[in-house]
């Protein structure tokens, strides 16, 4: 991983600011990913992701973190928060905005507990693939206080597969719709292409049964996206 994405967070920070990061999937044309969105106040965020900031209690578990903006938030209200990210550079960004614990880690390698566990803008992404989806929700799981709780958000993207008369096609001996080849590229240059996943709330739902989860809807947003917490 050549990790433009925490390139791209630090020229932010740092006042290097001259153009976005450019992404795509194999099923969608690029797109601008806004550097100033990342950095987002808690006004500026979506309902989803207030709900959930609003929901969280006790020690919290950031995974994902980004450009740190929801453990910012968190930390400020007096949570004790830890940020974690596989990006190098976006650590260094939640450092240098003032989050005390922040570490390079995949969440598979994180090992404290823990009474509120956040994975934000779609956070079912890091599972990568449906097969892996069981083994992430039962590490997680793992990683819970008794009465502590996970909320995870994502989208049902079967939308995307729509023609114009509203028909829906796809082909049923592909994969799941929802694994996406995810591509980015910033200043001209073009980062390994990674897989990721949205996961519809069934399937969530579903998986989290089989490894002993509640799963919950709590909210659901604009555009087939939605809120879920899970709890032992």
């Amino acid at each position: 991983m050549k990790d433009l994405f925490g390139k791209a967070l630090l020229d932010y920070q740092n006042g290097r600011y001259t153009e976005n990061i450019i992404t795509s999937t194999n099923i969608s044309e690029e797109d601008d990913l806004p550097l100033p969105y990342l950095f987002r106040s808690f006004k500026e965020m979506p309902k989803l992701e207030q709900k959930a900031l609003k929901l969280a209690k006790g020690s919290i578990l950031d995974v994902g973190c980004g450009a740190g903006s929801h453990s910012l938030y968190l930390q400020e209200k007096g949570f004790k928060v830890k940020a974690i990210d596989i990006s190098k550079g976006a650590i260094e960004v939640a450092k240098q905005r003032g989050i005390l614990h922040a570490e390079v880690k995949h969440i598979l390698n994180e090992t404290e507990n823990f009474d509120t566990i956040l994975l934000l803008m779609n956070g079912t992404g890091i599972f990568q693939e449906l097969v892996q989806v069981s083994k992430y929700l039962s590490h997680l799981k793992s990683l819970l206080n008794s009465n502590g709780q996970i909320f995870i958000d994502s989208s049902d993207i079967q939308y995307m597969y729509e023609d114009e008369d509203g028909g829906v096609w796809m082909d049923m001996n592909a994969a799941y719709h929802g694994e996406l080849d995810y591509f980015l590229s910033y200043k001209g240059d073009e980062e390994d292409p990674m897989k990721w996943l949205y996961l519809d709330f069934e399937k969530l739902q579903l998986a989290c049964e089989t490894v002993g989860l509640k799963c919950e809807l709590v909210a659901e947003g604009e555009h087939f996206d939605y809120l879920a917490q899970l709890s032992l």
